[in-house]
């Protein structure tokens, strides 16, 4: 991923309105993240738990959307990861939602997809050790592309309704 500044950061928001983008707290990492090594960028927000974003580059243009977390907490006792395909305890998985850009997203309409409760999905594909039992590692390259592949889907399915 290439370097971004603070300000192309928030200009990226497709699913954002000039009210969500004040409220868009950019994590205290940020001049320090290795772009080089990024596929996409993801974060909780400090201020705001139930808030996280993702920016990644869908058909070579910046994309950034605003997810929402769920509330409440699952009965099972463990979860995949949506965009990384890790296993993990129920508690370290969330369901997030994020609103569709344009009218469908003005209307109501959102989309929501299982992801690691800390958006660590980047770092989690590249450990070599698997995170549960049961589970089967494929190679970290194949899992990193994976990734990457399922996150600007993710972010593609938020910008259909805005072409």
């Amino acid at each position: 991923m290439r370097a971004l500044t603070e300000d192309e950061l928030r200009a990226a928001f497709v699913n954002a309105g000039p009210d969500d983008l004040r409220l868009v707290a950019v994590p205290a990492d940020f001049l320090f993240a290795d772009w080089d090594h990024l596929d996409f960028y993801a974060w909780r927000d400090p201020r705001t738990r139930s808030r996280g974003y993702v920016v990644a580059e869908v058909e070579g243009q910046l994309a950034g959307v605003v997810l929402r977390a769920a509330d409440g907490s699952s009965r099972a006792r463990s979860a995949m990861c949506n965009l990384c395909h890790t296993m993990q305890p129920a508690n370290q998985v969330t369901l997030f939602t994020a609103r569709k850009a344009g009218d469908a997203g003005a209307h109501g309409d959102s989309i929501g997809t299982y992801i690691c409760a800390d958006l660590s999905c980047h770092e989690n594909v590249r450990l070599a050790a698997p995170l549960a039992p049961s589970e089967i590692r494929a190679s970290v390259d194949r899992r990193i592309d994976g990734t990457r592949q399922r996150t600007e889907a993710f972010v593609a399915r938020v910008l259909e309704t805005a072409a």
